[in-house]
């Protein structure tokens, strides 16, 4: 049964991992927004990566021979537990598509007031329910937060959308 799994790739490859993933067979994703860039005083939007470094690939790991993607041109490695791929659940997929425009690209949302320091509540996604600690906006799309896990804190990238008040 075909499963999405994580791919990491090399320092904006995203482009090439994507088209020899296909190459191969593999069903490969990489969900896109418009992020706003400026140069020489005029500012536009460009298409970026949703998650930069990273890619989706689909394929069933007990049919495919996943190990080629290892050294797919662009790919550094999958996301791994070990040996095993490990795979991205679907819901979480299905939620990036659900947020995408007619053209394909992932709409977000731009509406937070936090200050550095700040805590609030994660209400959607793997993280749902735990409680971060704001440290900065990413490109007015993202939202970079602190997060206790495994005691010790890590950095974690997430959408506006996600970010609810503690009440």
């Amino acid at each position: 049964m075909k499963q999405w799994f994580a791919v990491y790739t090399q320092p904006r490859k995203e482009d090439v991992a994507v088209e020899h993933l296909g190459r191969q067979g593999f069903e490969p994703y990489c969900p896109r927004y418009r992020k706003r860039h400026s140069h020489a005083g005029r500012v536009s939007l460009v298409a970026s990566p949703l998650f930069p470094r990273y890619v989706f690939a689909a394929f069933d790991p007990d049919q495919a021979r996943w190990q080629a993607i290892r050294s797919t041109r662009g790919v550094v490695d999958l996301v791994r537990n070990g040996l095993d791929p490990v795979p991205v659940p679907e819901t979480i997929l299905s939620e990036i598509r659900a947020r995408e425009d007619e053209e394909g690209f992932v709409l977000l949302g731009n509406h937070l007031r936090l200050a550095r320091g700040d805590k609030f509540s994660i209400a959607e996604g793997p993280f749902a329910g735990h409680v971060a600690i704001f440290e900065a906006k990413r490109d007015s799309a993202r939202v970079i937060a602190l997060l206790s896990l495994l005691g010790g804190q890590i950095v974690v990238n997430l959408p506006p959308r996600a970010v609810a008040p503690i009440s």
